[in-house]
């Protein structure tokens, strides 16, 4: 693990130090904590923006068994010739 140094104004020193005591056992812990959830809620966003993206995108296509069927066969032909190129 690496390290890095942040330098904090005292407020906000005082405010990592209480959050520490009240759930984390240490300031870089809670550190860890606040970006891992910053990246959670980024990737939801863009999920999100995925979503509505293909929503906005045209016309709803019909995805029964068939679809699935066919979108699976497609997804495992290029995964085969992806492993083929690998080789």
């Amino acid at each position: 693990m690496t390290s890095l140094n942040v330098s904090l104004p005292q407020q906000l020193k005082d405010y990592v130090e209480q959050h520490t005591r009240a759930g984390c056992s240490t300031p870089s812990e809670y550190v860890r904590e606040l970006i891992r959830e910053d990246q959670e809620r980024r990737s939801r966003e863009r999920l999100d923006s995925l979503l509505v993206d293909g929503l906005n995108s045209g016309e709803p296509l019909s995805a029964g068994p068939v679809f699935w069927d066919e979108l699976k066969q497609d997804a495992l032909a290029k995964l085969r010739k992806r492993s083929k190129m690998k080789k």
